[in-house]
């Protein structure tokens, strides 16, 4: 406790001969207390309680304790009062401080609902007989403001050109704060005629809050299309410094076409006869151009038409160079088309009906944009080479087509038909065999035609016709007609086989069964002629390696007996000497015992000489 002035010591001399004076001359001099250094500080958060402690040791024969609060100018206004003997608290009528004030036991001043306008030096007073104790405290109040917000946002940003984008306000603030904007996370910093800045602060004078304004005028450009733009107020509170940050705002920028694309649709590398092809044309704007000048091949001037311009079923007289430009021409672009074809001719096709033997020549003519690949089909089956008839059979008849495709476009191919019918007249062979049981013979009627001949057997002589016939599979224009007999006696037996060309009739004399005769082989049936065919080449490819294996062993038996023959040639010349009179039947066993041709003609000669 500071001592008091001279003046004050004075009053409280004669203060003290007159005892109702006294508690009046300590409050006079403890009002002109000069401020005590090292204040108390309570710091507030706007709308919370004050708590205000009296820092002071209560000394003894303390008769009350007051509380005020100090006006601009220094007078005192008193707002609280407890008596330490009665133990009632009494409050001051203050506007500002009515039904807020709370004194408790210990002296403790508590404010609710705090205010800007608290923000005072209050001060703790206690009163004895001889002495007043005072203790100061400062009130500092705090308002976070609330979030920023960026208003009156521009529709779109235009590039080169210095405009508003908005202004970020945060509202109700204490003390005041200050407001920072951002572009993309950094600091925006003010540059002349590019980036200005603008800062407002309102206070209301009812609260004692504050409002701040920041105004952004911004010169885009293309690279902020996509920017996100915020702003920060920075404020104290009761901790220290804190920020609240605004919501990202992210603007449309318009900027002027500096190029113009053209492009094919659908996106596909080939492009086919049929198709139907969109040309797209853009520009890199903001926002993009809607109208173009299309230049098609063909057109001197450019067609306006949207950002697309449509072909349907494309020819192979639209390939060419095509180009889009700006409707004031000032940019454009291009593209090459080429759209891919694919010929099939087929000589002859359709249906073609031709005889037998006959020549028939077959080509397919391919006209294509690429190198196309052909290959025929005959009957479902691919075929290893083209066909090529310089004699028609019967097997030759069929459904061929010619088939082409560009394998580098998808979807692109051809195929035409060639119907082959080869017609023929009836051609008939018989044979007769007669079955193993030798009770019976079997007549074939071997029968070549097309279309298919109608076969009818008879007996010649009674002409009675013979119903039991068998017929085997038509194939290749080929078939066979088949019955059993068994004649007690000779018969001659006709068949007959007759298709739209032609009436064909072929006679065989039959032997009855009990007479022995020579059976004529049947043909083979087409479906197996060409097994026959190769085990007839393994059969003589193993009878000529044969033959030669049996020359060669002849060769060799050859050189051999002749050289024997040499030798015995010698011997028999000294026999014939000593047995001049040898019979000519000897000469016979001989020739039976010997079985060389050469050695016994050798023999009979000697025996001839010495005859004679």
């Amino acid at each position: 406790m500071m001592e008091p002035p001279a003046a004050a010591a004075a009053a409280c001399a004669s203060c003290r001969r007159r005892p109702p004076l006294l508690l009046l001359c300590l409050l006079l001099a403890a009002h002109r207390l000069p401020p005590a250094l090292g204040l108390y500080t309570v710091n507030a958060v706007y709308g919370d309680t004050i708590t205000m402690p009296c820092r002071l040791e209560v000394p003894d024969g303390l008769m009350f304790g007051k509380w005020k609060y100090e006006m601009p100018n220094g007078s005192p206004v008193f707002i609280a009062f407890r008596s330490s003997t009665k133990r009632n608290v009494q409050y001051d009528d203050v506007p500002d401080y009515k039904d807020r004030l709370s004194l408790s036991e210990n002296y403790t001043l508590s404010i609710k609902n705090a205010r800007i306008s608290d923000e005072k030096r209050f001060v703790c007073m206690l009163v004895t007989e001889d002495d007043v104790s005072e203790e100061p405290t400062i009130v500092k109040v705090f308002k976070q403001p609330s979030q920023p917000e960026i208003l009156h946002q521009a529709d779109f940003l235009e590039t080169e050109k210095l405009q508003m984008l908005g202004e970020c306000v945060a509202r109700d603030s204490y003390p005041e704060g200050n407001v920072t904007w951002y572009k993309n996370g950094r600091v925006l910093q003010p540059v002349e005629e590019v980036v200005v800045i603008n800062l407002q602060k309102i206070v209301d004078k009812s609260t004692g809050l504050f409002t701040m304004t920041s105004s952004l005028q911004y010169m885009p450009t293309k690279e902020d299309a996509n920017a996100k733009f915020s702003c920060i107020v920075t404020y104290y509170g009761p901790s220290g410094q804190k920020t609240i940050q605004s919501e990202p705002v992210v603007f449309d920028v318009h900027y002027p076409t500096e190029k113009v694309t053209i492009q094919v649709l659908p996106q596909s590398s080939t492009i086919k006869e049929g198709d139907n092809i969109t040309l797209k044309c853009s520009g890199n704007g903001n926002p993009p151009p809607q109208e173009f000048l299309f230049y098609i091949p063909g057109e001197a001037e450019g067609i306006r038409s949207s950002d697309t311009y449509i072909m349907t079923d494309v020819r192979r007289n639209a390939t060419g160079e095509y180009k889009c430009s700006l409707t004031d021409k000032s940019m454009m672009d291009s593209t090459t088309i080429t759209v891919h074809y694919l010929d099939l001719q087929l000589t002859p096709s359709g249906e073609v009906t031709k005889q037998i033997g006959e020549a028939l020549p077959v080509s397919c003519t391919i006209s294509s944009s690429r190198n196309a690949t052909v290959f025929w089909i005959k009957d479902n089956t691919r075929m290893q080479t083209s066909p090529s008839f310089s004699s028609l059979q019967y097997q030759d008849a069929g459904n061929y087509i010619c088939e082409t495709t560009l394998q580098e476009v998808e979807g692109l191919k051809k195929r035409k038909t060639l119907k082959l019918i080869v017609e023929g007249k009836p051609q008939i062979k018989m044979t007769k065999k007669t079955n193993t049981n030798k009770m019976s013979k079997t007549i074939v009627c071997h029968v070549e035609g097309f279309p298919k001949p109608a076969v009818q057997w008879t007996v010649t002589g009674s002409g009675s016709i013979i119903n039991k016939a068998k017929e085997t599979k038509y194939v290749n224009g080929k078939f066979s007609s088949k019955i059993v007999i068994a004649p007690e006696e000779n018969v001659t037996l006709t068949c007959i086989a007759e298709n739209q060309l032609e009436r064909t009739v072929t006679s065989l004399n039959v032997s009855a069964i009990s007479i022995p005769e020579y059976d004529e082989p049947e043909d083979r049936n087409d479906d197996n002629s060409e097994k026959v065919n190769d085990q007839a080449k393994l059969i003589v490819g193993i009878v000529v390696g044969l033959l030669l294996a049996a020359l060669v062993a002849g060769v060799v038996y050859w050189l051999y007996v002749k050289k024997s023959n040499d030798a015995k040639g010698k011997s028999e010349k000294a026999a014939a000497q000593n047995f001049p009179s040898l019979p000519r039947t000897a000469s016979k066993h001989v020739d039976k015992d010997l079985g060389n041709i050469e050695e016994n003609k050798k023999l009979e000669e000697n025996n001839h000489k010495s005859e004679t």
